[in-house]
């Protein structure tokens, strides 16, 4: 039997870490990685007991490892997203499913995607106040629920309607939901559960409408939307998902395939704000038909603000060895991307946002790592990233976006996701000369 050691970390009762945890997340990161080192065992609400690294080696390690013998931490995402989600599934059912859900979100397939994005961004972006100041994260998610719903669902319809009410209410409350303790009681709707349980109730029967409806029509094979893709899926045996299996996936997408895109959205509004020279060259590269430093400054918001505090697993052996530690069956082992993103050594500078350090380059995925990484690494990252590059053209291409020399917005905890603490407030004129064709690049268009 091998011996546990484990890094160091505070000594204080649980309750006490478990606040301070919660209260000043990233901020508290930092200050234990200054006391202890790279790594260091700390009492993480949700997680329990668990050990923090931050250490590059022993990030990939924990990446490249089986499932056997550390996996997703029971308590996860897969409490409210339904015993189907990719969040709850281990083993080889994860990979099954995980295999039938990829083509939608990569190659190809996303070029399908790209004019709902820039339809449902023009049709926001129309609302938008010129001159006061306005949070944009709540106009960042109603762009990305529209997306998602249009994406997986394809045309509109009473359900559509159904749900583009009823999600953000059920996500909203299920984020906060992931991180507290399931009651063994339903106690309806006086306990938060029971209202989300009741609200579950309500999308299941919204979903199983449209997959009857679905299964019933004749042109499924000429739908684009992930729906049908999902229903016409077969397993290695020839078996077709199940109803269950398909709501929880969808919830699965809907929820996780908005709210944090959103949040990392309206990051952007408020980095690019505070660095005009980089918004002034984005808005020339827009003129002149580019995209690399778009792409890059996506990159370094993700870096700079990731919206997620740690990538998980749960130690699922008698013992794991990670690096210099022997980890105990039971606990935690919990990446922390902020430290990981200010890592110095990967990231020279890491405090100063500057786009430029990823023109040309692509991020190390076991370094740059807001999607996770390793066998749970977010299905929907290539999608996520066309959404983001394809919303912010479309922003700089329509409105001059106001620089400000306030200071940066602080965190704030959503339950899963951190977002800026006043929404990410933007000042916006609308743009009075159309920028020229990209095939005129060589003279960009005035801006307002």
């Amino acid at each position: 039997m091998s011996t546990v050691t484990l890094p160091p970390g505070p000594s204080k009762p649980r309750v006490v870490q478990g606040v301070y945890a919660l209260a000043v997340p990233h901020r508290g990161m930092r200050r234990m990685r200054d006391r202890y080192g790279d790594a260091f065992t700390v009492h993480v609400p949700t997680y329990g007991r668990a050990v923090v690294i931050s250490d590059p080696a022993e990030v990939r390690q924990v990446f490249m490892t089986s499932p056997n013998f550390a996996d997703k931490p029971d308590r996860n995402l897969g409490r409210v997203l339904g015993p189907g989600s990719l969040f709850a599934l281990v083993g080889e059912e994860h990979r099954r499913q995980r295999r039938l859900l990829v083509p939608p979100f990569h190659g190809r397939r996303l070029a399908v995607y790209e004019k709902i994005v820039e339809e449902e961004t023009v049709r926001e972006l129309a609302s938008w106040p010129q001159g006061p100041a306005f949070a944009t994260l709540p106009s960042m998610t109603r762009i990305t629920l529209n997306i998602i719903l249009r994406a997986v669902f394809g045309s509109a319809g009473a359900e559509f309607a159904d749900l583009r009410e009823l999600l953000p209410r059920m996500i909203k409350l299920g984020s906060r939901l992931a991180v507290l303790p399931v009651p063994k009681v339903d106690l309806g709707r006086w306990s938060p559960w029971g209202r989300f349980w009741a609200m579950r109730r309500e999308y299941d029967a919204i979903v199983g409408r449209l997959v009857a409806k679905g299964r019933r029509d004749v042109n499924l094979d000429a739908r684009d939307d992930i729906l049908a893709l999902m229903l016409q899926s077969r397993y290695d045996d020839g078996s077709e998902m199940s109803g269950s299996e398909i709501a929880d996936q969808l919830l699965t997408l809907l929820a996780a395939g908005h709210e944090t895109t959103a949040t990392t959205l309206a990051w952007a509004v408020e980095r690019l704000r505070r660095h005009p020279a980089v918004l002034s060259e984005l808005v020339d590269e827009v003129d002149a038909g580019g995209d690399a430093l778009r792409e890059a400054a996506i990159i370094e918001v993700q870096r700079t603000r990731p919206v997620i505090d740690f990538v998980g697993r749960q130690v699922r052996a008698d013992h794991f060895q990670v690096g210099r530690w022997t980890v105990p069956k039971g606990y935690a082992v919990l990446v922390s991307i902020t430290l990981m993103h200010d890592n110095e050594s990967m990231f020279p500078n890491a405090q100063t946002f500057d786009p430029h350090r990823f023109l040309g380059t692509r991020p190390d995925l076991y370094q740059w790592i807001p999607y996770g990484g390793g066998s749970r690494r977010c299905l929907g990252a290539a999608f996520a990233n066309m959404e983001m590059n394809v919303v912010l053209r479309t922003m700089l291409r329509d409105l001059t976006l106001v620089p400000t020399d306030e200071p940066g917005e602080r965190w704030h905890s959503r339950g899963v996701a951190n977002a800026p603490a006043q929404g990410g407030r933007a000042v916006v004129r609308r743009r009075s000369v159309a920028p020229l064709p990209s095939t005129t690049a060589g003279d960009t268009g005035a801006r307002s």
